[in-house]
C-alpha cells in the first residue's frame, strides 16, 4: 500500500536553488504573521504552511559538487547576517591568474576579464554551505527528507499534483525483498523542481509539456574535479587560476580551474564541453592530462589525491532556459539552466531564481489561487530581476564558440561591448550529441583515442593521475548492487548493431566513472555491461549518447556518491 503524504509546497533536489527558496519563503510566512499580529496588514495568518523538500543523496549535501566560486550577492539579499551566522565561505579569492597553455609551457593574459575578476567572491565548498542553509532552513521549520529520490511526476489531467519518491528494497530484477517498502506519494499544492542539470522529473516534464518549444537546444559541459591535500605554504588560500589551451585544444570548448581553500586545500578540475565530434573523447582521460602539464604537475606534487567527483553543466543560457512555469509546477535554479557561462558561475542565480519562486508561491498562498496564471508571477519577477538581466548580457556567450576558441574570443569581445548581442541577436546552436561524427564521415575505421600530439601518450602513474575506478573510489559512490539499474538503455541492439559500427561506442568514452564497458570486441560478440554501481550522477550518458537511448533515472534513494568538502 503506497502512502500518501500532503505538503502545501514541496521542493525537489536540496541544492541551493531549493534550499534558498525554501528559507526564503518561510521567512516571507513569518514575517507575515508578525505584520498580521501588529496589526500592520491584513488577512490570515500562514504559519500552518507545510514547506518540504527532498533530496535523493543519503545526507542534504551528499551529492553537492562545484568548483567552486561563489558570487554572494543572493546570499546577502537572503541572509544578510551571513557571516555572523557562521556561513561557511571559506575564503575571499584574493588573486586571479588566467593561463593559455601549450603542451610544456603557461602564457598568462596580461589582463584579467571583467568577467573572471573575482573581486568580493568567495572560494567555498558547496557541500559545506549547502549544509548549512539546510540547517537555516530546519530553523524556520522546513521538512528536509534525504534519501528520497523524485521517480516520477503525478498529474490530474495536465496539472502537476506532487512526485512519487522512489521504492526501496526492491532486487536486480525489480522483484520486492524482504525489506520493500514503496516510496510514498508527495502530494503539494505546488511543486518546485530544482534537481540540478538534466533532472529526470524536469526532463519528462519538458519533453511532455512542451516547454522547450520555441527556445534554443540545451548544450552541457561535464565538469571533472578532485580535491587535494597540498603541502603547507604552496599556494595562498583564495588564489584562483583558470587556463585555457592544452589539452583541448582550439575546437573543444572548456577550461581548467584550480582554486585554493583554506586548510591547504586544492579544487583542481577541467570542464569539458559536450559538443564535440570525435566519439572518441575522454574527458576524463583530458583531464588526466591537464594534470600532467608542469603549471599543474608543479601544484600537486607531493600532495595526495582525497576526493573526486563529475557534474554536468548546463551551458545554454538564456535562450535555452525552457517554460519555467507549469500547472502546479515551477522550475528552477541549474534544472531551468540558470548559468553564467562567462562568469563560470551558477550558484548566485540558482539561489536568486529559487528566491523568485518563493515570492511567487507566497502570492498564491495569499490568495489562496495555485492557478498556472498566478504562478506565471515567477516569471514576471524574474523578467524585473537582475538575475534576468545578468542573463541577457550573456545571452549568446556560450554558442559564440561553436566554431572554435579564436572564434569563441572574437564574439566574446564583440558581445561585451554590445550588451551580449554580438554579431546578431540571438546565434543558433544545435544539442552536443548532433555534433559527434561518424567513423565513416572522419575516414576511422575503429573509433580513436585522440591523443594531442604523437609524444602526448598518456600514462597514469596513480601518484598524479589515476584511472577511472580509482578516482571513484574517492567519490564515496556506492550503490546496492542488488537493486534494478537506474541507467535504462532502451534498446540495446543499436548499441550492438549500429553504434558500434557507425561511433565505436562512446559511452566508453564519455563516461568519468567507467560506467560503460564494452564486452567482446575482439571476438566480434559485442555485449554492453552497465558498472552502474559506480555511477557518480554525472548526467554525461543521457546528454551524450548518439541515439538518446539511455535514461538516467534515480537510484535507490541514499545510494551514489558521498561527497565532502566538495
Amino acid at each position: 500500500m503506497r502512502e500518501s503524504l500532503e505538503f502545501d509546497v514541496l521542493f525537489v533536489g536540496a541544492g541551493p536553488a531549493s534550499l534558498a527558496g525554501a528559507y526564503r519563503l518561510s521567512q516571507l510566512i513569518e514575517e507575515h504573521d508578525l505584520a498580521v499580529s501588529q496589526g500592520k496588514r491584513t488577512g490570515r495568518k500562514l504559519k500552518e504552511t507545510s514547506i518540504a523538500v527532498i533530496e535523493k543523496g543519503k545526507e542534504v549535501n551528499s551529492h553537492a559538487l562545484s568548483g567552486a566560486i561563489l558570487d554572494p550577492r543572493a546570499l546577502e539579499e537572503l541572509i544578510p547576517d551571513f557571516a555572523s551566522l557562521g556561513a561557511p565561505l571559506d575564503t575571499p579569492v584574493v588573486k586571479d591568474h588566467i593561463y593559455y597553455l601549450t603542451q610544456r609551457r603557461k602564457l598568462p593574459f596580461p589582463l584579467i576579464p571583467p568577467p573572471l575578476n573575482n573581486h568580493g567572491n568567495y572560494v567555498i565548498s558547496l557541500g559545506r554551505l549547502v549544509g548549512w542553509l539546510a540547517q537555516q532552513c530546519e530553523q524556520k521549520g522546513v521538512n528536509i527528507f534525504p534519501g528520497f529520490p523524485g521517480v516520477e511526476l503525478l498529474f490530474e489531467a495536465d496539472r502537476v499534483t506532487g512526485v512519487r519518491s522512489g521504492d526501496k528494497g526492491l532486487d536486480k530484477n525489480g522483484k520486492p525483498r524482504s525489506n520493500y517498502e514503496p516510496g510514498p506519494d508527495l502530494l503539494a499544492k505546488v511543486t518546485v523542481l530544482g534537481e540540478g542539470p538534466r533532472g529526470t522529473l524536469t526532463k519528462n516534464l519538458v519533453q511532455k509539456c512542451g516547454l522547450d518549444a520555441g527556445r534554443s537546444p540545451q548544450v552541457y559541459s561535464v565538469g571533472i574535479k578532485e580535491l587535494w591535500q597540498l603541502p603547507k605554504d604552496r599556494l595562498q588560500a583564495g588564489t584562483v587560476i583558470h587556463t585555457l589551451g592544452y589539452p583541448l585544444g582550439q575546437k573543444i570548448f572548456g577550461g581548467g580551474f584550480l582554486y585554493m581553500m583554506s586548510g591547504e586545500l586544492l579544487d583542481v578540475g577541467l570542464v569539458v564541453g559536450l559538443e564535440y565530434e570525435d566519439p572518441g573523447t575522454d574527458p576524463h582521460h583530458l583531464f588526466a592530462r591537464w594534470k600532467q602539464h608542469p603549471l599543474v604537475a608543479g601544484l600537486l606534487k607531493d600532495g595526495k589525491l582525497i576526493g573526486y567527483g563529475a557534474k554536468a553543466i548546463p551551458e545554454g543560457g538564456f535562450y535555452s532556459q525552457p517554460r519555467m512555469v507549469h500547472d502546479g509546477v515551477l522550475i528552477i535554479g541549474d534544472s531551468a539552466s540558470f548559468l553564467n557561462s562567462q562568469r563560470l558561475k551558477g550558484i548566485h542565480l540558482g539561489m536568486k531564481s529559487g528566491m523568485l519562486a518563493a515570492e511567487a508561491i507566497f502570492e498564491c498562498l495569499l490568495a489562496g489561487d495555485f492557478s498556472s496564471e498566478k504562478l506565471g508571477r515567477y516569471v514576471e519577477k524574474y523578467e524585473e530581476s537582475w538575475a534576468w538581466r545578468e542573463m541577457y548580457r550573456v545571452r549568446n556567450f556560450h554558442q559564440g564558440f561553436d566554431s572554435g576558441l579564436l572564434a569563441g574570443m572574437f564574439h566574446g569581445g564583440l558581445q561585451m561591448v554590445t550588451g551580449g548581442r554580438g554579431l546578431r541577436q540571438r546565434y543558433n546552436t544545435k544539442t552536443g550529441h548532433e555534433r559527434l561524427r561518424k567513423m565513416s564521415e572522419t575516414g576511422a575505421a575503429t573509433v580513436r583515442q585522440p591523443t594531442g600530439t604523437a609524444t602526448d601518450a598518456l600514462r597514469l602513474d596513480n601518484v598524479l593521475t589515476f584511472d577511472k575506478a580509482t578516482d571513484v573510489y574517492h567519490s564515496g559512490t556506492a550503490h546496492d548492487e542488488d537493486q534494478p539499474c537506474h541507467l535504462h538503455v532502451r534498446d540495446l541492439n543499436i548499441c550492438y548493431n549500429r553504434c558500434t559500427h557507425e561511433f565505436g561506442n562512446p559511452c566508453q568514452h564519455f563516461c568519468p566513472a567507467a560506467v560503460y564497458e564494452i564486452l567482446g570486441k575482439e571476438s566480434g560478440q559485442v555485449q554492453l555491461q552497465i558498472n552502474f554501481s559506480n555511477c557518480v550522477h554525472c548526467k554525461t550518458c543521457d546528454i551524450m549518447d548518439p541515439y538518446q537511448i539511455i535514461d538516467w533515472v534515480p537510484p535507490e534513494g541514499g545510494d551514489g556518491p558521498n561527497y565532502k568538502n566538495m
